[in-house]
């Protein structure tokens, strides 16, 4: 794979690689797993109130009136 930045971005990445003393390559894979670790969070929490969307339906309606 390869990963194309526009200018600024590799310009900006690189500065704060060189300022926490990493790799820029770190920093990217770091990115990459938080987005999905965020992305998996957020299936997860979907799937569970479309479940309980189903089981409390009558109780969301009333609630909703």
């Amino acid at each position: 794979m390869n990963l194309r930045l526009r200018d600024d971005q590799q310009d900006a990445l690189k500065l704060r690689a060189e300022e926490e003393g990493r790799s820029m390559h770190a920093i990217v894979l770091q990115a990459i797993d938080r987005y999905l670790e965020q992305e998996a969070d957020r299936e997860s929490v979907r799937k569970l109130g479309a479940k309980y969307a189903v089981r409390h339906a009558d109780l969301l309606r009333r609630l909703g009136e």
